[in-house]
């Protein structure tokens, strides 16, 4: 037995051993902000005080987060399942460590275990599409996806990483030659990621799509059909009785309320009547089909209008002062072509792998069918870099299928070379070039100018958060802070204080109320200051967000206060010298 056919053989052990290793490394690297407790991401922050509120006793449908805009709290969409991994850790953990240890293992384990479901679910798909022993290669590529192994990192707590994780699986779905089984995995990995959000709806609405599509060129596909249209019924159903929210059984349009269980579920029934239906002729097929998309789109149409719209339903004013100006919801071009280059260099080895898979196999039309499905929510996810930069680490995922094919097959005929130097080295520079490593590191040599005002934003932003940092604000007497949209959830996490607003869409009135308080007059501030109560003002000069009070409002609170032009209502709070914080006592 041959090396290549141990590697099949145990290729589980193999892949279990390749997913150990990779946590241990992972934890390794970031064992400083571990220790620090660095949930650098709001979302992060916002997840650790949804699960301490779970275990402190609040309702399991109630997901408001009373830290923010006290007392009414703020309305966060998601669900509890991203929950229950980080609480049942930490429920395991404190016993043995104490609650703030147990809190720090489980925001390192946690992130770890969708990394292992996606690395599971990648291995078999290449298995299953191009050779049983390409999964090392494929594994490879995941590590190097530096967008999507970001989602899986320790300290990532957020649902990014479980919904990329059931993306893959509904990947792998598609591609299971066993029909019946294939459905009911695209189905109930379909459900399981909407239960947890929207953001994944339109890569897996394109692969329901797909299993279609294959419906459509064999009826013997008739089984994966309703499989899926039972088990994303089915899913959605119980997702939605489980996980939904209070806030959610209302018809909103941004999480699996009503809305969204309604459509799923007449999809799933139009799914299952379509495999029952299963014409002889694939035209009849095709125009049943085409009435079943029909019917679907004018449900959704007639039904709810009012999610026609951008699905957040924010207003104008709050896209135009805020949202258009957070940095993942812009288009990738606008971040500078060096980051342009370290994401887009997989996905377009990916679709070259694609396209060269589906012309290699143009008289199989089975196979291009099949490599057709995959790569079209590829595609998709690369085509939406150009709206938003935050379809990256969608799009890197998606591609691996597609750039380990093209690995694939340019490696044997190197391997051929009577060179060994060729063998060695060309098979080294493939690897890199498909990996988007080349092109990453080229990048490194080439100067990359930066403003004063981006120099000390990522300065700001480094420091502000820090434990260190934020100890001597945690230190001064309870009370309501207004601060920063992006620093509220930092805030509430690691002291005792509550804060106006996090970056969350349902809350617009609150965020507005930050925005235009730090961007309008001191007189304006000190209106909402005094409707709400407000204790403290407490400011990071230079944070990023700080930089569109800078630019837009360049004589308002914000600068007043960076000016060191106080009001009569405000006293300066002592604070260490190296703080980076202003703090600001209400007194009037």
């Amino acid at each position: 037995m041959n090396a290549l056919d141990r590697l099949e053989k145990h290729w589980r052990w193999w892949l279990l051993l390749v997913w150990l290793v990779t946590c241990g490394l992972l934890i390794f690297s970031r064992w400083g902000q571990i220790r620090g407790f660095g949930l650098s991401d709001t979302d992060d922050n916002i997840r650790m005080m949804q699960v301490r509120a779970l275990l402190g006793g609040q309702d399991w449908y109630d997901l408001r987060q009373y830290r923010l805009n006290p007392p009414y709290g703020a309305d966060i969409h998601w669900s509890r399942i991203v929950d229950l991994p980080i609480a049942g850790i930490k429920l395991a953990l404190a016993p043995l460590l104490g609650g703030a240890a147990a809190e720090r293992w489980a925001v390192t384990v946690a992130p770890l275990l969708p990394l292992g479901v996606a690395m599971a679910a990648v291995a078999v798909t290449v298995r299953r599409l191009i050779a049983p022993h390409a999964y090392g290669l494929a594994m490879a590529l995941l590590l190097c996806a530096h967008s999507a192994r970001g989602m899986w990192s320790p300290l990532r707590i957020d649902h990014h990483g479980w919904q990329l994780a059931a993306l893959s699986v509904a990947v792998m779905g598609l591609a299971d030659p066993k029909r019946a089984r294939g459905g009911i995995i695209l189905g109930l990995a379909t459900a399981f990621s909407l239960a947890i959000g929207l953001e994944m709806l339109l890569y897996l609405g394109l692969l329901g799509a797909a299993a279609g599509l294959l419906w459509l060129r064999d009826r013997d596909e008739a089984r994966r059909l309703a499989t899926y249209g039972l088990s994303l019924a089915g899913g959605c159903g119980v997702g939605f009785l489980v996980f939904a929210s209070y806030a959610n059984r209302a018809p909103v349009c941004d999480a699996l309320s009503p809305v969204w269980l309604s459509v799923m579920v007449l999809a799933g029934a139009l799914c299952v009547a379509l495999a029952l239906a299963s014409p002889q002729r694939w035209p009849l097929r095709l125009g049943l089909a085409a009435l079943a998309g029909a019917t679907l789109a004018a449900f959704y149409a007639l039904a709810w209008p009012h999610c026609l719209q951008r699905l957040e339903g924010v207003s104008p004013e709050l896209a135009a002062m805020w949202l258009d100006n957070v940095r993942e919801a812009r288009p990738l071009y606008t971040h500078g072509w060096q980051i342009g280059i370290t994401v887009v260099a997989m996905p377009v080895a990916g679709l070259i792998g694609y396209g060269l898979m589906i012309w290699r196999n143009r008289r199989d039309p089975a196979k291009v069918v099949a490599w057709s499905s995959v790569a079209a929510p590829a595609l998709l996810a690369a085509l939406l870099l150009l709206w938003q930069s935050r379809a990256g680490p969608a799009a890197q995922l998606l591609s691996i299928p597609g750039a380990t094919a093209l690995g694939w097959l340019i490696v044997p005929s190197l391997g051929t070379s009577r060179w060994m130097l060729l063998r060695v080295v060309g098979t080294v520079a493939v690897f890199l070039l498909v990996s988007g490593i080349l092109p990453q590191e080229a990048t490194r040599f080439i100067p990359k100018p930066q403003s004063k005002v981006s120099a000390i934003a990522n300065k700001a932003n480094g420091s502000c958060p820090t434990l260190a940092a934020l100890r001597p604000i945690a230190q001064q007497p309870k009370g309501y802070v207004l601060t920063f949209v992006d620093l509220g959830p930092r805030l509430i996490t690691v002291t005792h204080h509550d804060a106006v607003a996090g970056p969350y869409h349902r809350n617009g009135a609150d965020i507005l109320d930050v925005m235009k308080s730090f961007r309008g007059t001191v007189d304006h501030a000190h209106g909402v200051i005094a409707r709400r109560k407000i204790t403290y003002v407490l400011i990071c000069p230079g944070m990023a967000e700080s930089t569109v009070y800078a630019a837009y409002a360049k004589n308002g609170f914000y600068m007043q206060l960076v000016r060191n032009k106080l009001p009569a209502w405000l006293e300066r709070v002592p604070l260490p010298k190296d703080s980076p914080y202003r703090m600001y006592r209400v007194i009037g």
